[in-house]
């Protein structure tokens, strides 16, 4: 009888009251998560086209980079415009650099949905007046402020984990990673085609027309009104943020109810003061400079494979054309969006985060040492072997990248996952910020030194980028990377 007493007295001492506060966006997104367990398909895919454009002033800039700024006149030699090309890349994420943590502490103290508005805001603005850029510092200050008033980058990424249940947040942020992937499928197409529409679409544009003076503005317009659309859709999108203040003397109940989950309640509390600090946390730190020097090699390696494919064959380069770049961008950009949908989650599962990423690095190391012989080849094979050296690089990357967050937003609890995400955006736009720059100086030193006897021009190029690798490799083994308890089993 005690026994049947106990049992029936069990579920009343684990369930948990949920209060909710009225008129607190934050209580009604987990009032819906509570009573509504299914993926939320709807928010995910609008979270997911927010993030898409944000990345697409980035990825359209690659495939007519070379070409603007050749066209502005600013380098009289063909070998100084990877340096000039490099600061304008450079400038969009030194913007973003100094303002990251700033809007990720806004979004923790405003909400999530100004800072997204913002954002949009000032992509349809920067981008357009980028688009219509006669001279080069026009085009340096346009991207400068496009990066500057840039904040949803790591707002998005906790965003996309406050609009679902504990149980989906993997697929929340992989969705979040995943619109970068379409970004260099689309980007690099709308660049690539839609640049000079004088020249390739003569009878819809005239010489004489908008178009005709302003050779790249049609790519930033057509990105811009696309902006416009998802801003008006930014209507509807709700609000995570809780607007109620919480204090210590506050019943229990409530508390519960701030955070609905029982196990986050119990995880916020007990690691509050202990992760206070998260500079002075290394699981996540060391992750975050993961992140960076992985970003970095990315950002630097998309620079130098813009100019490098674009420069002619006696420089070292392929001689493709901006339509050239824009499909192999393209062709990428789909096998990243297939290999993270598909193939990364059975590779993760099977090897585990730490060893996926070592393997994807060293796949890296040896891909790069291959990219200077290939300007000795002759189509078609040339364009067959760089789609697939490009596909299996792009790859590798976003295998890093992906742990790389996975073991981020395992070091910290929710409640400091905005500022956590605010920080990792400033640092590793800060590598990126560098990484056109100084990738734009190497590859005009090496236009000018094809013929050295050690390591002639475009070999010390990939080089250079192969001793950043290394680095990166190294970084993923103690005491360097300290891997969170919540991952170590991956």
């Amino acid at each position: 009888m005690a026994g049947g007493e106990g049992d029936a007295a069990l579920p009343l001492l684990e369930e948990k009251p949920q209060v909710y506060f009225d008129g607190c966006p934050g209580c009604a997104m987990d009032r819906r998560k509570a009573e509504n367990p299914e993926i939320p398909y709807g928010l995910f895919f609008h979270t997911w086209i927010i993030n898409l454009v944000t990345c697409l002033p980035v990825s359209s800039l690659f495939p007519f980079l070379y070409f603007m700024i050749r066209d502005l006149g600013i380098a009289k030699r063909v070998e100084d415009i990877g340096f000039y090309a490099g600061f304008v890349g450079a400038s969009y994420m030194l913007g973003r650099a100094l303002t990251s943590i700033i809007w990720g502490i806004l979004a923790d103290r405003i909400g999530r949905k100004p800072i997204i508005i913002i954002t949009i805001f000032s992509i349809l603005v920067f981008n357009t007046l980028f688009g219509l850029s006669v001279h080069y510092w026009m085009a340096i200050a346009t991207r400068f402020l496009l990066g500057f008033l840039t904040g949803s980058v790591g707002t998005i990424r906790a965003y996309a984990v406050e609009v679902c249940r504990p149980e989906h947040h993997a697929i929340g942020l992989s969705l979040v990673n995943t619109s970068w992937a379409i970004a260099l499928i689309i980007g690099p197409a709308i660049g690539g085609y839609l640049a000079q529409p004088t020249d390739k679409f003569p009878n819809l544009f005239s010489a004489d027309s908008l178009f005709g003076r302003f050779p790249y503005f049609l790519p930033c317009l057509f990105i811009s009104i696309f902006s416009f659309v998802v801003l008006i859709s930014c209507i509807w999108l709700p609000e995570t943020l809780h607007t109620h203040k919480l204090h210590k003397k506050e019943h229990p109940e409530s508390l519960i109810a701030y955070l609905s989950d029982s196990e986050e309640f119990v995880k916020k509390y007990s690691t509050s003061n202990k992760n206070k600090g998260l500079l002075t946390n290394w699981p996540l730190m060391s992750s975050i400079f993961l992140f960076c020097i992985t970003s970095f090699d990315d950002m630097a390696y998309s620079e130098i494979f813009s100019l490098w494919s674009e420069s002619d064959k006696k420089y070292g380069g392929l001689s493709f054309s901006s339509e050239d770049v824009g499909n192999v961008l393209l062709v990428t950009g789909a096998s990243i969006l297939l290999y993270q949908t598909f193939i990364y989650p059975y590779i993760v599962k099977v090897l585990g985060l730490i060893n996926s990423s070592r393997i994807a690095i060293i796949l890296s190391m040896v891909l790069l040492f291959t990219y200077p012989p290939m300007a000795n080849l002759s189509r078609p094979w040339i364009s067959i072997v760089v789609n697939i050296a490009s596909v299996l690089k792009s790859c590798s990357v976003a295998t890093v990248v992906t742990c790389s967050f996975i073991l981020q937003n395992n070091s910290v609890p929710q409640d400091q996952r905005a500022t956590a995400n605010g920080i990792a955006t400033t640092l590793m736009s800060l590598f990126k910020a560098f990484a056109p720059a100084g990738a734009g100086v190497v590859f005009s030193w090496a236009q000018k030194h094809q013929h050295a006897l050690i390591f002639p021009g475009d070999q010390m190029v990939f080089f250079l980028l192969d001793i950043v690798i290394l680095f990166e490799l190294i970084w993923t083994f103690k005491p360097f990377l300290d891997v969170p308890k919540q991952s170590s089993s991956s």
